[in-house]
């Protein structure tokens, strides 16, 4: 007998394919096509160490397979994490995000349990731990970098003492989204009859707090802005007067500023390296005053002297803001240079803030002159007709509110008392 067929088992196939072998096994039929479904991998070489390792995948494909059939009872937690993950339509930066607390931390604490054992009480326990330890110690001190026992100088090796350290609430409130997602999946795949982080009681929500710069301060970091650069002035004034946010900044070309209209058309967004739709996936358009667009009028005009200088052509397709390595403008500045350049600039101006408070600054400006709280969330992307822009900014809502009503109180007749 052959060596293919000593290979063959009652499920699924070895087969030599040329130089490498085949490993094929039937795993049913696809529900929505009603075609068979095959489970297929090649193994490179035709030797014996290679049949092993055939031999392996094929029994891989079996208990993947019967995890497949007998879900209900079987399948764990880490495998409905990772069809989730497959099946879900998820942005390639959040995926990665998602990747990191599934490995390094909900497998290494339940992954193994059944699907249908994980329950409220378990996944709350998980939280409370995780908020105490990230490390979920036992509380006993131990040296960190001191995995083995084998006797030698901590102080040469430089082992640090563990110190606990629990994750933030946001952190683990992310962490039960996962959860949450994955057996809502899990729920409608008929592996468990329901979700149970349904019932889970995660962190709450810590109120935002945002802490914009002064109106003194914003004068004094745009006047160095401008100091340094022209460009990096004008990125820096129209953060503080438009609020967009930092992908929309990096990703804005110049086909998107109606020179005509005074406005900007924001519909695209520029995250992990790729051009995408806006955060909230909204195309809106933002009206601009008339010294802001004196500046990018000039900026305009700037940036297509400088890309002819270079031998090249301006077009409206290029990025409005580029680093100093593409000074073509044909890459857009990269999102974490300008939080970075930012933070040094407010840094020797001994200012406490980061670039995101730009975005704070121009919604607070917003509120506290009376505008309506519509027209700031349309400027700012909010979603939910205005729902964020009040949980955010409720201090400054207030605050507008009072002013209203002052204004509307002096307006009134007043009563001659006896």
């Amino acid at each position: 007998m052959g060596r293919v067929s000593a290979a063959r088992r009652p499920k699924g196939s070895i087969r030599e394919r040329g130089n490498s072998l085949q490993v094929r096994l039937y795993a049913g039929q696809d529900p929505v096509t009603g075609k068979p479904v095959y489970l297929v991998d090649t193994v490179r070489g035709t030797d014996v160490a290679a049949y092993r390792k055939a031999e392996n995948k094929l029994a891989e494909f079996r208990t993947q397979v019967n995890k497949q059939r007998s879900a209900e009872s079987s399948v764990e937690l880490s495998f409905a994490l990772d069809e989730w993950l497959r099946t879900s339509d998820i942005e390639d930066s959040t995926r990665k995000t998602y990747v990191g607390y599934i490995e390094r931390t909900i497998k290494p604490a339940i992954g193994g349990q059944p699907v249908k054992k994980v329950n409220a009480r378990m996944m709350e326990s998980l939280y409370t731990e995780l908020r105490r330890c990230r490390a979920r110690c036992d509380g006993k001190p131990y040296i960190e970098k001191h995995k083995s026992r084998d006797s030698h100088d901590c102080a040469e090796k430089k082992c640090k003492a563990h110190k606990c350290s629990g994750m933030a609430a946001s952190t683990v409130r992310q962490i039960h989204s996962i959860l949450s997602g994955a057996l809502g999946a899990a729920a409608r795949w008929e592996w468990i009859d329901t979700n149970p982080a349904l019932m889970a009681r995660r962190p709450k929500q810590k109120p935002p707090e945002p802490d914009p710069p002064t109106p003194a301060q914003a004068a004094r970091l745009v006047e160095e802005a401008f100091r340094m650069d022209d460009d990096w002035g004008t990125l820096v004034w129209l953060v503080m007067t438009t609020g967009m946010r930092r992908g929309e900044l990096c990703g804005l070309r110049f086909n998107r500023l109606e020179l005509d209209t005074e406005m900007i058309h924001l519909r695209r967004n520029w995250v992990g390296g790729k051009e995408k739709d806006t955060k909230t996936h909204q195309i809106r358009r933002i009206a601009l005053d008339s010294e802001t667009m004196t500046l990018l009028r000039e900026h305009r005009a700037r940036v297509a002297e400088r890309v002819r200088s270079l031998g090249g052509e301006f077009t409206d397709d290029l990025f409005v803001f580029t680093g100093t390595r593409t000074p073509d403008h044909k890459e857009p500045y990269s999102p974490n240079a300008v939080t970075q350049r930012y933070k040094d600039m407010a840094d020797r101006l001994s200012i406490k803030t980061h670039l995101k408070q730009l975005r704070h600054y121009s919604a607070t400006e917003l509120l506290t002159a009376g505008v309506d709280l519509r027209t700031v969330a349309g400027r700012l992307g909010h979603g939910g007709g205005g729902a964020t822009t009040l949980r955010v900014y409720a201090a400054w809502v207030a605050a507008s509110d009072r002013k209203a009503a002052e204004i509307l109180g002096s307006r009134m007749p007043k009563r001659v008392r006896n």
